[in-house]
């Protein structure tokens, strides 16, 4: 079925926005949008910047992790060396290279991009663009503050990390997505 009226083809517009949040990570507003068959509903949005996550890849085979505290689940996660693209004009490869020194002391030769992903498009803005980083070696991490401070560097080989992730040990959105988009890349090369 296809015309006006057909699953798809209805053109949802914003007639009304406020802002009720505007924090240091994330802003809220609500917007109204007109929907199929008239009338309008509204939608909570939640504005955040764009991250960048990034699967480090050693000449062994083993990935880099970061084991970090995350308070709104309460728990220390393994997840990927990542940032937030939160300084201006830096484009999301330069983002990555600063995040990965800054976390693990490590810099790399060579970068792809793996895959780009909205983890919660029902209420939130942010994009995640995930790299693959090789030729690595180590540098001086800078000093850190906050939970970061506290975080720990984890190499486990490649393979464990799909596993984990396939039995639930790795459960951080953007870890599960980039590694196995990762080991599906590099599996077909």
């Amino acid at each position: 079925m296809s015309g006006p009226g057909a699953p798809g083809s209805h053109d949802y517009r914003t007639v009304a926005s406020r802002e009720i949040f505007d924090g240091r990570v994330v802003r809220l507003r609500v917007d109204t949008l007109t929907m199929p068959g008239g009338g309008t509903a509204d939608r909570e949005i939640c504005g955040h910047d764009d991250a960048v996550a990034v699967i480090a890849l050693d000449s062994e085979d083993r990935i880099t992790l970061v084991r970090q505290y995350r308070h709104a689940v309460g728990e220390r996660l393994l997840e990927l060396p990542a940032g937030l693209c939160d300084v201006e004009g830096e484009e999301p490869l330069e983002t990555g290279r600063r995040e990965l020194v800054e976390e693990t002391g490590l810099e790399a030769d060579s970068w792809e991009p793996v895959i780009s992903i909205v983890p919660s498009p029902g209420f939130c803005t942010e994009r995640v663009h995930v790299f693959l980083a090789t030729g690595l070696r180590e540098v001086a991490r800078p000093e850190a503050e906050h939970e970061e401070a506290d975080m720990s560097v984890e190499r486990m080989p490649f393979a464990d990390a799909v596993e984990a992730v396939l039995d639930g040990r790795i459960v951080n959105g953007i870890a599960v997505a980039g590694i196995l988009a990762a080991r599906a890349m590099t599996a077909r090369s």
